[in-house]
């Protein structure tokens, strides 16, 4: 219980905003990854595997049409805003994705700890398997399946990563420094699906150092 002498803030350390997507968008995203994997030309043309560091099934670029066309640029433009504004108090006036891809990631499968490019990025997901294993010994943290963001060393009172359970449904927004990487999981045939972005905001936000 907090008293009123003491108040926690949040003085050092870069934030991450965790945001719903709407049950439309997150049904269009779903439908349109089921349709392109069945296309073979597309998967073919749009894969971007060669391109990002993970060791899983399937990686690929959705087309600029569909980003826009299903809402899918207006949900992230709005949820950088909204995150850039409680954050730092900064209003949004650019935001120009660079690219967006989609994660088909199954068991035993994993992306290594990176970072992006751009100026800020995030996670999304749009299946998660009901279970993604236990651990093999009791009273051990489960990483299976989960994203883990990373900054700094670990110090008093300054924990330097967080392990972020996939929920369906979900978003979440980091900057694009942050490390991160995606364990393996088990015990399971099913998908995890993720989806990506990078994009750029305005140089005078960004560029803190001119600020």
């Amino acid at each position: 219980m907090e008293s009123e002498e003491i108040k926690v803030i949040r003085p050092f350390g870069p934030s991450v905003a965790k945001v719903k997507i709407p049950n439309e968008l997150l049904e269009a995203l779903n439908n349109y990854v089921d349709e392109i994997i069945l296309n073979k030309n597309k998967i073919k043309n749009l894969n971007y595997g060669d391109k990002l560091v993970g060791n899983v099934t399937q990686e690929f670029k959705l087309e600029n049409e569909f980003i826009e066309s299903s809402g899918y640029l207006k949900f992230l433009s709005e949820s950088v805003s909204n995150w850039l504004k409680i954050s730092d108090k900064k209003n949004l006036k650019k935001f120009s994705v660079l690219s967006s891809w989609i994660v088909r990631q199954f068991q035993n499968e994993y992306n290594p700890i990176h970072w992006h490019g751009g100026h800020v990025s995030g996670v999304g997901y749009l299946k998660v398997p009901n279970s993604l294993g236990k651990t093999h010994q009791d009273k051990k943290i489960n990483f299976n399946g989960r994203l883990q963001l990373i900054h700094g060393s670990r110090q008093f009172l300054s924990p330097s990563s967080m392990v972020i359970v996939p929920e369906v449904g979900y978003y979440y927004f980091f900057p694009h420094y942050l490390m991160h990487v995606v364990y393996p999981f088990d015990e399971t045939q099913d998908e995890r699906r993720s989806i990506s972005f990078n994009a750029e905001v305005d140089q005078e936000i960004f560029n803190v150092y001119e600020s």
